[in-house]
């Protein structure tokens, strides 16, 4: 059993990988972050097809979320004020906005900066991390 979190996410979206980055940096998640393409889906209890549609939260226990419920357990993980954050995009109505702010942008992330032109593989050195 793992004893941090993971987030999976597209590792061949530049828009994806460069938003990892910045919550790295600036939220700091108390978890591991994995592209999906370099992640062991089946241990992590995730189906390719689900990885390829949503960022996903696993909990070291195996507990999946998806989407904008990922992105709430990431800020809440962060603690402090992003916590608060979290909180509040787990409280309906916020949530539905969340999950419809969510999916627009995860459906046209390829348009966004970062898209297809910077949308390649991550370097064989940025594998997994502890």
């Amino acid at each position: 059993m793992r004893n941090r979190p993971v987030l999976v996410f597209d590792g061949d979206c530049g828009f994806c990988t460069s938003s990892v980055r910045f919550l790295e940096r600036v939220v700091r998640p108390g978890c591991e972050a994995v592209p999906w393409q370099r992640a062991d889906l089946a241990a992590l209890g995730v189906t390719r097809e689900r990885a390829r549609h949503e960022a996903l939260w696993v909990t070291p226990v195996g507990r999946v979320y998806g989407g904008a419920r990922a992105v709430a357990k990431l800020l809440l993980s962060a603690g402090g004020a992003w916590a608060l954050v979290g909180a509040l995009l787990t409280l309906p109505p916020v949530r539905w906005a969340a999950h419809a702010a969510y999916r627009l942008v995860a459906n046209n992330r390829r348009r966004l900066p970062g898209g297809p032109a910077g949308c390649a593989a991550l370097p064989a050195d940025r594998t997994r991390r502890t």
